[in-house]
């Protein structure tokens, strides 16, 4: 079981990074089998860049503090914009 305290405590210690470039994170929840999952705020929320913020800063300090952490879940994906006859622009 992921100690959601210490989770906790290591996201306050990553948020200044976020929010020096206008984004934020918060905690949602810890599940049993060690997803984390957060709320990505401000400049984060639907920034394409996000899910490398999350896999290779968020993740990788969680992992590297809390045990048992597996891995970390954004909880407000945006969702993708349809793009006229399939264009991915």
């Amino acid at each position: 079981m992921v100690d959601k305290q210490m989770v906790s405590e290591v996201i306050e210690l990553i948020r200044p990074q976020l929010q020096a470039d206008g984004g934020d994170l918060q905690l949602v929840d810890v599940d049993d089998e060690g997803t984390v999952t957060v709320e990505l705020q401000g400049a984060c929320n639907g920034c394409p860049m996000s899910q490398l913020t999350l896999a290779h800063s968020v993740e990788r300090v969680l992992k590297e503090n809390v045990p048992g952490v597996q891995k970390v879940v954004p909880s407000n994906e945006t969702p993708q914009m349809d793009m006229p006859y399939g264009m991915p622009w």
